[in-house]
């Protein structure tokens, strides 16, 4: 099954960083990419740039609006996501908890739902 892990970091604690540990903590997370991309539990991992770069848009009736930034206004933002493939939930928390940034901020993982095969949204009631 897959799950996608949302990486929440309060970026002002990132930018706070001296150079060599923000590069240290780069270092240390591609190499956990690597691990378990050599499991084969890797399917994608990007970092995202600042939340000043982020752009929300809606469509409500017909017309779409647009507004500079995320859509709330948060303590933590969306600093990045890892896709992975795990046998179950408690395997893609195993997997999550060894994400370097979850250290400073806290990762999301949540199920992925196949809408090729037509799988039912578990929040419909």
């Amino acid at each position: 099954m897959k799950y996608l892990c949302l990486v929440y970091v309060e970026e002002k604690n990132l930018e706070a960083l001296p150079s060599a540990e923000f590069a240290a903590l780069d270092a240390e997370s591609l190499a956990y990419d690597d691990e378990i991309r050599k499991s084969g539990q890797l399917l994608a991992a990007h970092a995202l740039q600042p939340v000043q770069a982020a752009t929300t848009l809606r469509v409500r009736r017909g017309k779409l609006s647009t507004t500079d930034g995320p859509f709330a206004e948060t303590k933590e933002q969306l600093g990045g996501f890892v896709l992975i493939e795990a046998k179950d939930l408690n395997d893609a928390i195993r997997i999550a908890s060894g994400l370097p940034s979850a250290r400073l901020g806290s990762i999301e993982v949540r199920p992925v739902r196949d809408l090729q095969q037509h799988e039912p949204w578990a929040g419909r009631k």
